[in-house]
């Protein structure tokens, strides 16, 4: 895969996943819609970690807080640590399989979410609410499934 293809096939993803990100779903299926950005971010950072790093994640950050109207620096915040953390574990991650690395994407998931909803109830404190445990497990059980397409977009 040459330099230029790869990064089209990077950039093309990871706005496929925006779209998915922020695709107007019914109900409880809006609830149980997964952080995609985060996980395409992950999987091309462990992927490919020359390529894609914090400037990635801190811009697709940015541009995920403006298609989403949320206050403008906290996904590219979450997005950013969650993506460095990632960057320092890459080469034992990759090494684990899918099942293993299914636990660290839980826990990324779970650090983004965690930052996202500090930095949203920083003024008026409130519960956890059930909603906010839903895009975890989502995410977690759709690792296998993002993992395998996007390693058959980057091999092919």
């Amino acid at each position: 895969m040459n330099k230029a293809c790869g990064l089209g096939r990077i950039i093309l993803t990871i706005a496929l996943t925006m779209c998915l990100r922020v695709a107007p779903l019914p109900g409880i299926i809006a609830a149980l819609n997964p952080d995609w950005v985060l996980l395409a971010l992950i999987y091309w950072t462990l992927a490919l970690p020359e390529r894609v790093g914090i400037f990635h994640a801190w811009t697709f950050g940015l541009l995920t807080d403006v298609l989403t109207g949320r206050l403008f620096g906290q996904y590219a915040l979450a997005y950013s640590l969650v993506i460095y953390i990632c960057l320092k574990l890459h080469r034992r991650l990759r090494q684990f399989p899918i099942v293993q690395q299914g636990l660290f994407i839980f826990f990324c998931l779970l650090l983004s979410q965690l930052l996202l909803f500090w930095i949203k109830n920083i003024q008026h404190p409130s519960q956890l609410p059930l909603s906010f445990w839903l895009p975890v497990f989502t995410g977690t059980l759709c690792w296998p499934l993002v993992y395998t397409v996007l390693r058959f977009i980057r091999l092919a």
